[in-house]
Formats: C-alpha cells, structure tokens, sequence
C-alpha cells in the first residue's frame, strides 16, 4: 500500500505527531511525507519527500500572529500549480494534517482523503468554542483542508470520530519529576519581554525555549534554550509546571504528565481561543496576553492544587487501526 500524508509544518505540533506516528503507518505500507510550511524546527526528522513553502505563519513580538507579513506571502498561483502537480492518484491513501494544498490537489484530482488531527475534531459542533465565535475562524477551521472523512484529537471526545491526543513514547514512558523549573514555551513573544518580565521572579527558575536561540545561555534565574524535541520533552518530564501557547499538543503532554499548566493564547489565532476554551472548562488556568498583571497571575497560579485531568488515550496502534477502517469504507 501507498501512503501519502500531509503535515502542516506551521509549528511543531504537527511535525512531533506525525514523527511518532510514522513507524505505525509504515505497518500499512510504503509512506510518502509532504512537508508544506516552514516553521517547525523538527522538519529534518520526518526525510519528506515532498516539499513547499505552503502558508507559513509569522509572529510579532507581543503575543500575536503578524497578518501583513503572511499576506505579503501568499503566493496562490504558486498554492494552485503544486496541489495540480502532487501526484495523489499514485496513492492508495492520502491522509492529510491540515494542509491546504493537499486537500486542493485532492478535490482536483477528485481523490478520496482522510482528515487527520487536532483541527479535524472541529468539524464537530460539540467542540468548545469560546463564548464570542468567530465567523472567519470558524470557516477557517472548517475549509481550510477539508476532507472526505475525518478523525479528531482533542483534549475529551467530544463526538464519535474524536480521540485523545498522540502522545510522544518519550513522554508515554517517562516517570515524571518535580526538579522544581517552570518549562515555558511563548514563540509569539519576544524573548526580550519574557526576560523583563520573568525576572520579576528571582525564587523560581525558568527554562525558556526560543526560536531565536542557537546555544543554551543562562541569566539569573532564566535558562534559554533552542526548541529541541529531546531537550523540550526532558524539561516538561521534570518540571513543576509549564506556561505555554493554547496549542494542542504541549497542553495535551503537560496533563498526561499531571503538570501544573497555565496557557497564553496566540493573539487573533481562533484555534486557540478555542482550545483555551476547552482547557477552562477542565479547569486549567488561562491568561488573555502576558503583561505587567502576569506575575500577580503566576503567584496566584503556584498555589494553586495540581490539575485532576484524566485526558482519553486510546493508544498510537488503536489510533492509526481508526483510520484505516475508514479507509476500507471507501476502498
């Protein structure tokens, strides 16, 4: 069998996913890797062997997501020639995370595809949505890679086709610690904001993964590193606690690991608004933006009681044996 399957390469959810998933897609068949964005810092992990620069996101500094350069991007010929060019019909299956082009190139080709991941689950209306919806980001969600079917992950199942969240082996098999560091991971703000405002708190350490870091460097009380799959998983096995973006996958470890999680959500970035929203309703601390409130918030945060969430995990094996039975339901 012939595998084709599309990561979003917008941030390093996607590309640590689909790394964990491969060896058990490989049990079905030869696959093929389309890598399409170029944010991720784990893209050589995954050998592609196809490529694009496809719609990349851009940050400012101060916790939101920079639209004009993203526009000044977008290049929709260049989009519309590769979803023509990919060569969906070789294939026996195509399974798609969340990438556009591939699911153009799918409706072109008039090829069946399986919608797969976090953004999958929002086909469902019974996903929590944060109190004021957002018309655009709905329809985003909903049309940016559509599929012919679907299969979710999400933080509960929410509907028939929403599983638990892929979690690495690494954490999967970990005995968490408490070494006392706060693991923090904020890649839509300045490294210069998170140091002024971290180092209002001189009594707890923090480890601070950069996109902007080459070498570990070390500030009082800050410890930046470069955002490296082995060193991140390592810091949130051992940490007290970690503040991070409302994404999926980081939260999702974090409450399997049962760490104390506080979560920022990307300004204008409805997703995880969403996310946000479902992470409230399990009790999770959420702050609207990092500003001069944050150490208040933070100290408030610690003393709180560790979160008694109990995530659904079915498993990567179960979870990959889900998909392809809805391929026999349209081979």
């Amino acid at each position: 069998m012939k595998i084709f399957y599309a990561v979003q390469a917008t941030g390093n959810g996607h590309v640590s996913r689909a790394i964990e998933l491969l060896p058990y897609l490989r049990e079905y068949g030869q696959v093929d890797v389309f890598l399409s964005g170029n944010n991720a810092n784990l893209q050589a992990d995954l050998a592609p062997k196809y490529t694009s620069k496809g719609l990349s996101l851009h940050y400012g500094a101060n916790g939101g997501l920079d639209y004009a350069k993203m526009i000044k991007q977008l290049a929709l010929k260049r989009l519309y020639d590769e979803a023509k060019a990919l060569p969906l019909k070789a294939y026996d299956v195509v399974i798609n995370d969340f990438e556009p082009i591939t699911a153009l190139a799918a409706k072109l080709q008039k090829v069946p595809s399986i919608g797969f991941g976090h953004q999958a689950s929002f086909q469902s209306a019974f996903v929590p949505r944060p109190a004021r919806k957002h018309l655009i980001g709905e329809m985003v969600l909903k049309h940016y890679a559509p599929a012919t079917n679907y299969v979710g992950l999400h933080f509960e199942q929410y509907d028939d086709f929403i599983y638990g969240p892929v979690i690495k082996d690494a954490i999967e098999q970990a005995v968490p610690e408490d070494h006392g560091h706060f693991t923090v991971y904020l890649p839509h703000y300045h490294d210069q904001l998170l140091k002024q405002i971290l180092l209002q708190l001189p009594q707890y350490r923090f480890e601070i993964f950069s996109r902007n870091m080459q070498v570990v460097i070390e500030d009082s009380n800050l410890l930046f590193r470069p955002i490296a799959n082995q060193a991140f998983t390592q810091s949130l096995i051992h940490c007290h606690g970690i503040i991070t973006g409302a994404g999926f996958e980081t939260p999702a470890e974090a409450l399997y690991l049962g760490k104390k999680l506080m979560v920022i959500p990307i300004k204008g970035q409805y997703e995880q608004y969403c996310n946000a929203a479902a992470l409230k309703l399990l009790g999770i601390e959420v702050l609207d933006k990092l500003d001069d409130q944050f150490v208040q918030y933070f100290h408030n945060w610690v003393g709180l009681p560790f979160p008694q969430v109990k995530i659904p995990y079915v498993g990567k094996e179960h979870l990959i044996t889900s998909v392809f039975e809805l391929v026999s339901s349209y081979a």
